[in-house]
């Protein structure tokens, strides 16, 4: 007889399930610090302006929040379409995950409430590593516990912990420009997540020869044990 260890959080649909839904809520919930003035009976465009003016370090964090929160996203769904199943560990290490992703709101207002404050940078940028930290963690105990799917998922799961292992070196290299001044560590931590974002890198043509056929294969064969995998 299998033991709970062995039955307990084995199915990725599930934990993709609630991760896609934690995600949107903090998605969601980083835009509720942009709040618009009050309306007042009489106001001129120059008062709207003086009035709205204001916003910009606000809209700047959710911004940056949205795009952080995105870039987490689909590292974390590229990583549990390569799971052919999952482990009790590997479920508690994934809320864990994302216990800090839901923290991100707060976060986002802390900064967004004390922009000029060193210690809302390190806070924030706290909660940015933490994020990493435990999706490392996560891929490492898949690795080693056999949940990854075949060649193409080692790929992408060695791909995945290169880069995060690159952000949290460059985080903290952007809180410790909080010392010069907290728009620094921003405007820092802004260009790398738009360089994860819209930069990726191209991979090499030795990268995609020893993986070509692989993935190829892969393709439609990742679908069924992912199946077999969620059905037991």
């Amino acid at each position: 007889m299998s033991s709970y260890h062995e039955l307990a959080g084995t199915r990725v649909d599930r934990i993709a399930g609630l991760s896609d839904a934690l995600y949107a809520i903090a998605l969601t919930l980083t835009v509720l610090e942009v709040r618009l003035p009050e309306p007042r009976s009489l106001m001129s465009e120059r008062d709207l302006i003086a009035a709205i003016t204001p916003l910009l370090p606000r809209v700047l964090t959710y911004l940056l929040s949205f795009m952080t929160l995105g870039i987490f996203w689909v590292g974390d769904q590229t990583f549990l379409h390569h799971l052919h199943r999952s482990d009790r560990t590997f479920s508690w290490l994934h809320l864990g995950l994302l216990a800090a992703v839901a923290i991100m709101p707060v976060s986002t207002g802390l900064l967004a409430n004390y922009i000029t404050y060193r210690t809302a940078v390190v806070f924030y940028t706290f909660n940015l590593l933490m994020i990493g930290f435990l999706s490392i963690v996560a891929i490492g105990h898949a690795r080693r516990a056999g949940l990854v799917s075949g060649r193409a998922g080692e790929a992408a799961a060695t791909t995945l912990h290169r880069r995060l292992m690159t952000g949290q070196i460059l985080y903290v290299v952007g809180a410790a420009l909080c010392l010069i001044h907290t728009y620094w560590s921003i405007a820092f931590i802004l260009f790398v997540q738009a360089y994860f974002a819209f930069w990726p890198g191209k991979p090499s043509r030795r990268h995609l020869a020893h993986h070509a056929t692989p993935t190829e294969g892969a393709v439609e064969a990742q679908g069924e044990p992912s199946r077999k995998g969620e059905s037991s």
